[in-house]
């Protein structure tokens, strides 16, 4: 997804705060697993990904090499989580960070969810010449 010469960077945002969610909720509900790793994504490289400025990554360049899949996310690999207190069964989940990241990510989703309304709310105004 490229920057969008309208709605520039919060299209893409979106989509990325929409999967980071889910990678957040997953880490929460798997928090009482024995052996879970928390994950997360560098937001920060993610966009620099999306604004062409991307470090250097894995790239597939033949068709018999494996898929990224599920690690990485628009160009951003998803990493995991370096616990504070590691567990003793393993577990890197502390739900404390997890529910402070995901209502901060919750936060600036509806940031640019309300940037794009009112983006969206600006150009019908100039569509109806109001």
């Amino acid at each position: 997804m490229a920057l969008d010469p309208i709605f520039g960077i919060h299209g893409a945002a979106l989509m990325a705060r929409s999967r980071r969610a889910e990678i957040l909720a997953a880490n929460l509900a798997n928090a009482d697993t024995p052996g879970y790793k928390a994950r997360d994504v560098d937001f920060a490289a993610l966009m620099r990904g999306q604004l062409g400025e991307s470090d250097a990554g894995l790239v597939k360049t033949d068709a018999r090499h494996l898929d990224l899949g599920d690690s990485r996310m628009f160009g951003a690999e998803v990493l995991y989580r370096e616990p504070e207190q590691p567990s003793l069964d393993g577990n890197t989940v502390d739900t404390q960070i997890e529910q402070a990241e995901f209502v901060k990510n919750a936060l600036q989703y509806q940031a640019s969810l309300r940037f794009l309304n009112q983006r969206i709310q600006g150009l019908r105004s100039a569509i109806r010449g109001e």
